[in-house]
């Protein structure tokens, strides 16, 4: 950290700050959806009935994690070619295009799935560029903290759409139009941000010294760090030594080599934490916060609506005290598998409640009702104390540069396919689970716990060159600095067939 300058820093932090309004992006259109669905004007001018709404929420949100699981197989080629800048910009283009279907009154649903579907692909293809241009260009000293802005710029997302939300359903008329497309709408603004953002950003230092473009990487390079001293040029070097290798190791590729020995526990651990983040069934409450909370308090006027914005605030005041004072302090396996234990006792415990005690429906205030509001805000700092921040900038670090397109593509593709199928079944599982929904979470984070401890190994303070050559059999193990610096060798040239040996 000392070699860092304070103006390196502050574009560190800035870099993080423009591509993670992703993050914001993927947080408004999570949490707007859930309340968008619920008001009387979007029922009235998409003329659906209260036996209909159950499979039009289901579609409505599950549409769109369809689309963006297609993009993240579309986006690698792209991003390969053309670069991480550029991709972003394509992403967000796209996504614009999608809002703007979805907030025409075309009286459709169709039409308004479609729109769902093309944002989706906006969302998508971003979803797996943004991480991987983050971990490409930040230091390692700052990786894990300014990766999980992604979860910080989430939550904030999350907490303004209910915000929105909550105000168009108390302040508009039910029967205009405008309650429901202001908030959608809205989506627009970070979209276009984040677009004209990226212009400001220099391309990927590792993507252009990929493509044989090596001064345009040390500009990128000395940009970022905001130094061209003798620490950056060795980081150049070590940037140039380790890609001209892996080059010479990836002539040839094919996407079935994800699957060899030397790469199959790289993509099934991918896979495994972001099918592991989607189950623990925090996003589930993304969308679905106002039936969830519905559920626990009953339903009168729009408390269910304010329950869930207070929810958001939650939300953020956790994850920026993460990544504020937590991020890059913590070890990454132990407050994964804590966690994920905490929010299995939240769970379990309100499903007992909710059995035991449920909801009046008479809006009237119970015991039991603040007790379980209380258990699921628990339940969501623990949430973004773990698996809310850490998967994005943890799946980013353990891919060679040979398989890290690839690899994150994979890993991010298996979050978009678990948040479409939780999307779609959510509806239903609260409609005829009841209070069984929140024990299925419980025991799935149970699963996840077990997961962290045995499965997962530590990144936190490594470079990407380092975590490069790190043995298949050490994944799955904690590995401390010094066991580290041993097991890989002093030297980069040490290793004989770098990056392909995990």
């Amino acid at each position: 950290m000392s070699q860092l300058t304070t103006a390196g820093k502050a574009r560190a932090y800035y870099l993080g700050a423009v591509v993670c309004l992703r993050g914001f992006l993927f947080g408004y259109d999570s949490g707007i959806i859930g309340g968008v669905l619920t008001l009387k004007s979007y029922q009235h001018d998409f003329r659906y009935s209260a036996k209909q709404a159950t499979r039009t929420q289901s579609l409505a949100n599950g549409l769109q994690q369809l689309g963006a699981f297609v993009a993240c197989f579309i986006i690698w080629p792209v991003t390969h070619k053309l670069g991480r800048k550029k991709a972003i910009m394509i992403c967000s283009a796209i996504f614009i295009v999608g809002v703007i279907i979805e907030t025409i009154n075309t009286h459709s649903r169709s039409a308004f799935y479609v729109g769902r579907v093309i944002a989706g692909l906006g969302l998508g293809g971003s979803s797996v560029v943004v991480p991987m241009f983050s971990s490409e260009m930040v230091p390692k000293e700052l990786r894990g903290q300014i990766g999980s802005f992604y979860q910080l710029m989430f939550t904030i997302g999350i907490f303004t759409s209910y915000w929105v939300d909550y105000g168009v359903a108390k302040d508009i008329p039910g029967t205009q139009s405008r309650q429901w497309q202001i908030p959608v709408g809205l989506q627009m603004l970070p979209a276009g941000l984040l677009g004209l953002g990226m212009l400001t950003l220099k391309e990927s230092t590792r993507w252009l010294t990929h493509h044989g473009r090596h001064g345009e990487a040390w500009q990128s390079l000395k940009w970022i760090r905001a130094s061209d001293s003798e620490a950056t040029v060795a980081e150049m070097e070590e940037i140039r030594t380790g890609v001209e290798i892996e080059a010479r190791e990836r002539e040839g590729f094919r996407l079935s080599e994800m699957l060899s020995p030397e790469d199959r526990r790289r993509t099934f651990t991918a896979s495994a934490v972001f099918t592991a983040q989607q189950a623990t069934g925090a996003t589930a409450f993304a969308y679905y916060g106002p039936q969830y909370f519905k559920l626990l308090v009953g339903n009168k006027g729009n408390s269910n609506l304010l329950l869930t914005a207070i929810f958001g605030a939650v939300k953020v005041a956790a994850c920026l005290t993460f990544v504020l004072f937590v991020a890059e302090k913590v070890n990454r396996r132990k407050i994964l598998t804590a966690g994920a234990l905490f929010m299995a006792a939240c769970q379990i415990t309100t499903a007992a409640v909710v059995k035991t005690h449920p909801a009046r429906g008479d809006g009237t205030v119970t015991s039991a009702g603040i007790a379980t509001i209380a258990l699921i805000y628990l339940f969501v700092i623990a949430y973004n104390f773990s698996w809310g921040p850490l998967p994005w900038p943890y799946v980013s670090e353990i891919f060679p540069t040979r398989t890290r397109e690839p690899g994150i593509a994979v890993g991010v593709s298996t979050q978009w396919l678990f948040n479409f199928i939780f999307s779609l079944t959510t509806p239903y599982m609260i409609a005829n689970m009841g209070w069984g929904t929140f024990l299925l979470w419980g025991l799935f984070d149970v699963c996840i716990a077990a997961f962290a401890w045995f499965g997962l190994t530590e990144t936190r303070g490594k470079s990407l060159e380092e975590i490069t050559h790190l043995d298949a059999a050490s994944l799955g193990k904690t590995i401390d600095d010094d066991d580290f610096g041993r097991s890989t060798g002093a030297e980069i040239g040490d290793v004989k067939t770098p990056g392909r040996s995990m």
